[in-house]
């Protein structure tokens, strides 16, 4: 395919050496190979690009894509997946026709949901469109366009019709971490990633990268003009190395200990302010603690009709927490993929965007990590059991196949839940 050509055999190396467990060897945690992202000389493969007869054209800055973003998904789609692949974060048109969801499974989510629009009809017809499923990147050579509603970031001023990878990404990974826990974008070289619960520790002589090469304070990306610059550092949080993937049967838990509200409000600033309108200003960040009562909910709630959990067993992927600290052992520690530790929060937890929110893309509206948009995640069958339903035109399923919702839940089959299970709001307030 087209989109696949344009890969040059640099970053077809680099794809195998990221496809190693655990080796991350692109990135690694800093800036990449400059062939992988970059042509020097207007070339590609050995041809001319950029001619009245070149198959491919580069992008600003030569980049080796139409868009910023585009240059990045040329490594992080792949038509031809049959499902959750490593780095992989959108996947291709032809992967998920209608019926069919998006395959990749990161805790961010997979930016193909903002192509898939949902029409049912009860009581008149509804529409669940598919750019309010998630952050909408520019990148039209893959058919990823500008937000057509929107003209700047909810609660702030970011142009919408500059989101790009970038705007959240550096692509340059200036961002490192040193021994005393420290950020800044030059000193000691970044020897490592600093995202995964595997990735080496800073030492006196090599710093790691900061959480997914995160932009932090000061960060603009050079094509964007303007006074754009985040005030907030990059947040403290670690992966399993592992992340991409079902959780049918064990959950994947990303160990967020503090900041990532902080970091989100360097675009969506206002949503944190007390000026913002109150029905948008949910309280989040380093001062939103649980405290007590919200802790014993969080972990005594198991699904409706069930507050028999005991802290021990409380975590939930589909409603995380921030676990307020910025110790990488205690977070590398808790970062797992095996559900060995399942531990639910205490009251100096705090919410945090990505406590209701997926940060790329996720199969509900405004990009939640469950459906608000009816009162029911499941209904009951004849015998009592807990399902999605089974009619596509229903409030349930609101115009997806099961596949999606279950995908959409990550693998969750509806008997995870309770039958008639309310939102999962109810893990922290129990209303149901």
């Amino acid at each position: 395919m087209k989109k696949g050509m344009k890969v040059s055999l640099s970053v077809a190396a680099a794809a195998l050496l990221m496809s190693a467990p655990a080796a991350f060897a692109f990135h690694s945690g800093g800036v990449a190979e400059c062939e992988g992202c970059h042509t020097m000389h207007n070339s590609l493969g050995g041809a001319v690009m950029n001619s009245a007869t070149a198959q491919f054209t580069t992008g600003p800055m030569l980049l080796q894509g139409a868009t910023q973003s585009s240059s990045c998904l040329n490594c992080h789609q792949h038509a031809g997946d049959t499902g959750p692949s490593s780095y992989h974060i959108s996947t291709a048109e032809s992967d998920m026709p209608a019926g069919t969801a998006p395959l990749q499974l990161t805790p961010g989510g997979d930016f193909g949901w903002v192509k898939k629009t949902y029409t049912w009809n009860v009581r008149g017809l509804n529409t669940s469109e598919g750019e309010r499923k998630g952050h909408n990147i520019v990148a039209g050579d893959y058919n990823y366009v500008a937000d057509t509603t929107l003209t700047t970031a909810p609660g702030g001023t970011y142009p919408a019709n500059q989101l790009h990878c970038s705007s959240c990404h550096d692509p340059h990974g200036k961002y490192r971490r040193f021994v005393d826990g420290s950020i800044a974008t030059t000193g000691l070289p970044i020897k490592n990633s600093g995202s995964y619960n595997n990735s080496a520790d800073p030492t006196a002589w090599g710093a790691v990268g900061a959480y997914r090469i995160l932009g932090g304070a000061g960060y603009q990306p050079k094509s964007l003009g303007g006074s754009y610059a985040f005030p907030n550092q990059v947040p403290a949080a670690v992966a399993p190395s592992t992340y991409n993937r079902s959780e049918a049967t064990t959950q994947t838990r990303v160990a967020y200990g503090q900041g990532m509200s902080e970091w989100c409000a360097n675009c969506h600033t206002d949503i944190h302010n007390s000026a913002y309108p109150t029905n948008l200003r949910h309280p989040a960040g380093n001062n939103a603690k649980f405290g007590a009562t919200i802790a014993g909910l969080y972990n005594s709630y198991k699904k409706s009709g069930d507050l028999t959990g005991t802290q021990a067993s409380a975590y939930l992927s589909l409603a995380p927490f921030e676990e307020g600290t910025a110790d990488y052992t205690v977070l590398k520690a808790h970062a797992l993929n095996t559900d060995a530790y399942l531990t639910g929060a205490d009251a100096t937890s705090n919410v945090n965007c990505l406590s209701c929110h997926r940060a790329h893309a996720s199969g509900f509206d405004s990009m939640t990590r469950f459906n608000l948009a009816y009162e029911f995640t499941t209904i009951a069958d004849a015998s009592g059991n807990s399902i999605y339903g089974t009619d596509p035109n229903s409030s349930v399923l609101q115009g997806r196949s099961i596949n999606e919702m279950t995908a959409a839940y990550y693998g969750r089959t509806a008997d995870k839940f309770a039958p008639y299970q309310r939102a999962l709001c109810n893990k922290c307030h129990a209303k149901d």
